[in-house]
């Protein structure tokens, strides 16, 4: 089990979310480099429809945040089927990251922090780390938005280009942008602000309930029934549920 766990450093939810992020544009850029524009979009379109299949059999529900840009990513590829013009699934990424880069913004700016939000029973940080990681991965946000425009806009589908002696068509470089750097960038990004992170980790005793007083030792007669009263709702288990529930 540990030689399976260093293997393999993800939990089931971290796992399948990567696949999905990961998983459709890689098999697009394998099927468009063989087949075309039509085919790789066809083959984003099922292998995100299976992702959300395999999220709700794993996870036995599904994350919001993955359901919604993996929604948004079948739309869009279906425009790009319909029109046959691949600036569909790839103008999605600039509105669709500039859209939550607004939304966290605004989130900031109306004192309703998302991040905080979602993960607060999971990570226990402050406000200000709260803050500063939100404002962080929006403005990250805003870059990929415009990274994606430009490269849109500078490579044209209908023309060849040849990069490190590889010949690809303005939407392959577009996919290998998103799976060479993009992908490889967030994960970094995401990484090293989880590390910055830790300076504004709650300390512990925040955490924590705050220990009884132990019983006085004397005489236990000429003490009432109500002296041990706090003990025994401590030791209570739905006491004790009801206030880790509190504490989160």
């Amino acid at each position: 089990m540990g030689a399976l766990k260093r293997l393999m450093p993800f939990t089931a939810e971290q796992t399948v979310n990567i696949l999905s992020e990961f998983g459709p544009l890689v098999l697009m850029f394998i099927v468009n480099a063989m087949y075309g524009i039509a085919a790789g979009t066809w083959a984003l379109i099922i292998s995100t429809v299976v992702a959300i299949v395999a999220m709700l059999i794993v996870l036995r529900r599904l994350p919001i945040f993955p359901l919604i840009a993996s929604s948004v990513t079948v739309v869009f590829g279906g425009m790009t089927i319909v029109t046959k013009d691949p600036m569909w699934v790839q103008i999605k990424v600039t509105i669709f990251n500039a859209m939550f880069a607004l939304f966290l913004f605004g989130g900031l700016w109306l004192d309703r922090n998302f991040f905080k939000y979602v993960f607060e029973k999971t990570f226990h940080y402050t406000k200000e780390g709260w803050d500063r990681f939100t404002w962080s991965f929006a403005w990250f946000f805003v870059f990929t938005a415009f990274a994606n425009e430009f490269v849109r806009l500078t490579f044209k589908d209908e023309q060849v280009y040849n990069i490190l002696s590889l010949e690809m068509n303005g939407i392959g470089i577009w996919i290998a942008f998103k799976v060479a750097l993009i992908m490889p960038l967030s994960a970094f990004y995401a990484w090293y602000l989880t590390r910055i992170m830790q300076r504004y980790r709650m300390p512990e005793e925040k955490l924590l309930p705050k220990a009884l007083p132990a019983p006085t030792i004397g005489n236990s007669s000429a003490r009432s029934g109500a002296d041990f009263e706090p003990l025994g709702a401590a030791s209570n288990p739905a006491a004790r549920a009801s206030r880790e529930a509190e504490l989160g």
